[in-house]
């Protein structure tokens, strides 16, 4: 079965950049052509991607530098929290957010451009993958793949199911192949002036945009601040963390210590007894020759 992982993530990786309504089909004709081979189970045993994990696949694909960009961000995270440089993890949490969000608007729009609306729910399991991302490294390989087949999630605490996320093991260390978007026919607009417009109308647009600004910078201003709070909570909860992982060692080493005291603590107490046991016949021989001079003398 010489050479089977990488012929199989080679037709994969094909597999996995394809439409979500063609994935089926052209998985089930590949491995009928390859009936006989080796190949042709594991290919047939590729397991269609959940909607959020194909717009995640189609993301790496299509816009491979802002993952890219996202991925950077996580690994100077990851450093940053291990450094405990406070203001850096405030910036770059802030930075996450942002990115995340922005990079989840991005895969909307391009699912969008394949034929595929994607719901508010399916958004949030996008943007909860590419948190995952940059949150742990396994997940970032799962992401830059391109072969999730399930959507990720992780806290940072607790490791994500990255294995039963990927389309083969191997997938893990693999680069998705990325691609240009088939260029859209352009429709020809036939612009009729109207020399008449209807003037009203356009005031009502002018005076319901000047409301909807003037809307926009309040609500803007009042985002700004909740997510600055909210980062600066989010960064001071990992700094927690990371001291409770501290005090937690510093417990492990004491528990150790206490140890190794009670061992000794075992040794001496025996060692007190026997010294005890020492005294006490010590005692009789010294009252038994002070009774014996008494009689003498007496």
């Amino acid at each position: 079965m010489a050479e089977l992982p990488g012929d199989l993530l080679s037709i994969a990786d094909e597999l996995y950049g394809l439409p979500l309504s063609e994935f089926t089909p052209a998985r089930d004709a590949r491995a009928k052509e390859l009936k006989g081979s080796d190949l042709a189970g594991p290919v047939k045993a590729l397991a269609k991607p959940s909607t959020a994990a194909w717009v995640v696949n189609l993301l790496v694909r299509r816009e491979t530098e802002q993952v890219e960009q996202v991925l950077a961000v996580g690994t100077a995270l990851r450093e940053a929290q291990a450094s405990m440089s406070g203001e850096e993890l405030r910036s770059l949490t802030r930075q996450r957010r942002q990115l995340t969000a922005a990079v989840t608007t991005q895969a909307r729009r391009t699912a969008r451009e394949e034929g595929t609306k994607v719901t508010d729910a399916v958004a949030d399991q996008v943007e909860a993958t590419l948190t995952a991302a940059m949150v742990d490294e396994r997940c970032a390989l799962a992401v830059r793949s391109g072969m999730l087949v399930a959507a990720l999630a992780t806290t940072g605490l607790d490791p994500a199911d990255v294995a039963g996320s990927v389309a083969v093991p191997e997938a893990l260390g693999f680069t998705a192949t990325a691609r240009e978007a088939a260029p859209a026919p352009r429709a020809e607009l036939h612009v009729v002036p109207d020399p008449e417009a209807d003037q009203k109308a356009i005031a009502a647009a002018e005076e319901l945009l000047a409301a909807a600004e003037s809307d926009l910078a309040e609500a803007a201003e009042a985002y700004d601040g909740a997510r600055a709070a909210y980062d600066d909570l989010e960064a001071r909860g990992l700094q927690i963390q990371a001291e409770i992982d501290e005090l937690r060692g510093r417990i492990a080493e004491l528990e150790s210590a206490a140890e190794e005291v009670d061992d000794d603590l075992s040794d001496a107490e025996d060692a007190r007894t026997e010294t005890e046991e020492a005294v006490r016949e010590a005692t009789r021989a010294r009252d038994a020759a002070a009774a014996a001079l008494e009689k003498l003398r007496g």
